[in-house]
C-alpha cells in the first residue's frame, strides 16, 4: 500500500467520529502506544485496532513494532485530498456569505 493508491478512501475513515478523534491524538504526538490510545476510550482493545486498522488501509496510520508493543504516529499527508474538497467549497460558502452581507446591508439602508 502506498500514500498514492490507499486501500481505503480517505473520506471514508474519517467519517467515524472515534477515528477523527484518534487522529486528533496523534497529531499531538509523536507515537502512541495501542495501550495508551486504548485507555483513551470506552471500547476494547480490538475495537480501537480496528479503528486503527482502517486509518493505515488510508493511508493515515503508520505503525511500528518496539518489542511486544505497537505504536502509531499520523501521517497527515492523505488528509490534503480533503482540505483541497473542502477549500473548493468554501469559494461557494465566501461567495453565499459576501450576497448576504450585501443584502442586509441593502436593507439598512
Amino acid at each position: 500500500m502506498s500514500e498514492k493508491n490507499p486501500l481505503r478512501d480517505v473520506f471514508e475513515a474519517i467519517a467515524d467520529p472515534t477515528r477523527r478523534r484518534l487522529i486528533r491524538m496523534l497529531a499531538e504526538a509523536e507515537e502512541i502506544p495501542l495501550h495508551e490510545l486504548t485507555e483513551q476510550f470506552a471500547m476494547g482493545r480490538t475495537a480501537v485496532s480496528k479503528h486503527l486498522t482502517i486509518l493505515k488501509e488510508a493511508g493515515l496510520v503508520a505503525d511500528r513494532k518496539v518489542g511486544r508493543e505497537t505504536r502509531y504516529r499520523l501521517n497527515a499527508a492523505p488528509l490534503r485530498e480533503v482540505q483541497d474538497w473542502v477549500a473548493h467549497y468554501s469559494k461557494f460558502w465566501n461567495e453565499n456569505l459576501r450576497r448576504l452581507s450585501q443584502i442586509l446591508e441593502d436593507n439598512e439602508r
